[in-house]
């Protein structure tokens, strides 16, 4: 079999069907399987997948696992010589599908490749991708990478100032859409499970990468990508702006991540300059009478000084499910 299609779902009810009927359609004629796992959806996703898409292998789990967990779970059961990690929001188009496996083929060297994403108004999202550091971290929050996205300096870590419609080998791709040979999955022994959310696909890409495998951008591959809609059903959730990421989540995520690749300084040094940046921003919203901006400021820090508590300082993953 060439395609194991490996969905984690959560709460993905009013978009899990028409994904899978395109999925169902384009593997017409094609020798793929799906895998579905579901992370304790509330709305009933588990139950409509069962009864209108037999064909999908349904692995309805009783707590949400997570991203990473998940997906090694969807990945236990594959049967193909390559996985596609799908989100649920991401519609791969017409073609997509055998183009990536024909593209694998070609390119044994390499360990993980997605395509363009795009949202669903047609705007390119960010899909290809730098490691993140510390200075990246400051141009984001200062805002100097939104302000100069042709600057390979500020705007690095999306690469947002190279032509998208130029294959590239990168740092790594966001996990929405990836191709990845089972074999070098296994190897690796998938995702890392303490990144509950976010940051495990940065994580698996570097471990690829000390591996001797490359992470490869084309272009030709294509899909339309939502965002954040599973984000969206987390109860006493904080979602950020973009509406894409829950706020705490990333946090804790990436001081796992820094405190891995990073050490002890990593982590602290993430911590203080996104806590230092945020407090100097409270201030200057009270300073000029801003109190509901201010507060939302307060809220911010607080739930990074959570997120610095819950991980130990980046060393440990809190329980599942987060």
């Amino acid at each position: 079999m060439d395609l194991t299609i490996l969905i984690v779902t959560y709460n993905s009810a009013p978009l899990i069907g028409s994904l899978l009927e395109k999925v169902h359609t384009e593997l017409q004629g094609f020798d793929g399987e799906v895998v579905v796992v579901d992370n304790a959806s509330r709305d009933g996703t588990a139950a409509l997948v069962r009864e209108h898409f037999p064909w999908v292998h349904l692995i309805a789990s009783e707590v949400n696992l997570g991203f990473a967990a998940g997906n090694n779970l969807a990945a236990s059961h594959a049967r193909g010589r390559y996985l596609l990690l799908l989100n649920p929001d991401a519609v791969p188009a017409p073609g997509s599908l055998a183009r990536g496996v024909a593209l694998m083929d070609e390119h044994p060297d390499v360990g993980l490749a997605g395509g363009e994403l795009r949202g669903v108004d047609g705007s390119r999202q960010p899909s290809a991708r730098m490691f993140p550091t510390l200075r990246d971290e400051f141009f984001t929050l200062a805002g100097l990478s939104a302000r100069y996205p042709t600057s390979r300096i500020f705007s690095r870590l999306d690469r947002r100032w190279a032509d998208p419609e130029i294959a590239a080998q990168v740092d790594w791709i966001p996990g929405a859409f990836v191709f990845i040979p089972v074999k070098v999955f296994r190897q690796l022994d998938g995702f890392d499970e303490r990144f509950f959310l976010y940051s495990e696909e940065v994580d698996l890409c570097r471990r690829m990468q000390a591996a001797g495998y490359r992470i490869y951008y084309w272009p030709e591959l294509k899909a339309m990508h939502i965002g954040g809609e599973s984000a969206k059903t987390v109860v006493r959730a904080r979602v950020s702006k973009s509406g894409s990421q829950l706020q705490s989540w990333r946090m804790r995520s990436a001081l796992l991540y820094y405190r891995k690749h990073h050490g002890a300084a990593g982590a602290a040094g993430y911590y203080w300059l996104e806590l230092g940046w945020h407090r100097l921003r409270q201030l200057k919203a009270r300073l000029f009478g801003q109190t509901e901006k201010a507060d939302d400021f307060g809220v911010h820090c607080g739930q990074l000084n959570d997120a610095w508590r819950d991980t130990d300082h980046g060393r440990q993953s809190p329980p599942r499910p987060w």
